[in-house]
């Protein structure tokens, strides 16, 4: 493996004097699976406007529970710091870890609405909605109006214009996750979690998925967090990579501590 929480620096990434748009500190999250009690540690996490993080790790290291923590659909069991700037992130940001112990759930919802876009491993486009109607089905929640001629343009630019009025099942599985990206992108959320967004494709579709994605995500300001298992597809393409180191433990019931690095 690469070395951990690698930087690239690249231009346009973000990384400059705007400070952080999402902060963690000393994040802890006990869960189980089956018989398995595992902890995931995050020592520290930031995030800037326009960058591409990518989180790499073999399957049960603590990605999708990383995810469900960023998408506010899972308490910690424990944190210091769980921050998320207001707007522009000048200074103003939101307690998330109070909201949590507040059980303020409408708040939190109101900023999975306005703030997140999720792209699932398994696509999630509804099968009865066309290609078009899928994408908009966020800008209807919102209550935001739809601006036909802009999602054509952006479907334009990831090849799948052709297929917006035909049904999800008889999209390839390129074009279904090509969809699925557009649909977390439509309402420009500020942050955009993306779980294998990959994994029915093969890689050659993969890369060029990939690379959509951080093109589009970076034309609207988006920062995008992906987590894969294959660190090839984001080598050359991530601003920072995290990774996890797994270590056994035994004596508090807890087989294993997934610490991000």
């Amino acid at each position: 493996m690469t070395p951990t929480a690698e930087t690239r620096g690249a231009e346009g990434s973000g990384t400059g004097t705007a400070g952080p748009i999402l902060r963690l500190a000393n994040l802890r999250k006990t869960r189980e699976q089956g018989e398995t009690r595992f902890e995931l540690h995050v020592p520290a996490f930031h995030l800037h406007a326009g960058q591409f993080v990518a989180v790499v790790g073999e399957s049960g290291c603590g990605k999708s529970t990383l995810l469900d923590l960023l998408a506010l659909v899972l308490k910690p069991t424990h944190c210091e710091t769980f921050w998320l700037a207001e707007g522009s992130g000048a200074g103003r940001g939101i307690d998330i870890w109070q909201l949590w112990n507040a059980g303020a759930e409408h708040k939190l919802a109101e900023i999975r609405r306005r703030d997140l876009g999720y792209v699932l491993q398994t696509v999630g486009l509804l099968p009865f909605l066309s290609v078009a109607e899928n994408i908009h089905l966020p800008l209807r929640i919102l209550g935001v109006p739809i601006d036909h001629a802009e999602i054509e343009d952006l479907a334009e630019c990831i090849d799948i214009r052709a297929v917006l009025g035909k049904k999800p099942q008889h999209l390839s599985g390129g074009q279904r996750q090509r969809a699925a990206i557009l649909r977390a992108l439509v309402h420009n959320p500020r942050l955009i979690l993306a779980d294998e967004p990959t994994a029915a494709v093969d890689k050659s579709r993969a890369r060029a998925i990939v690379q959509d994605f951080k093109r589009l995500a970076c034309d609207q300001g988006a920062t995008i967090i992906m987590v894969t298992h294959d660190y090839r597809l984001v080598r050359d393409l991530a601003d920072v990579t995290y990774t996890f180191d797994v270590t056994p433990v035994s004596a508090t019931g807890i087989q294993s501590v997934c610490r991000l690095q």
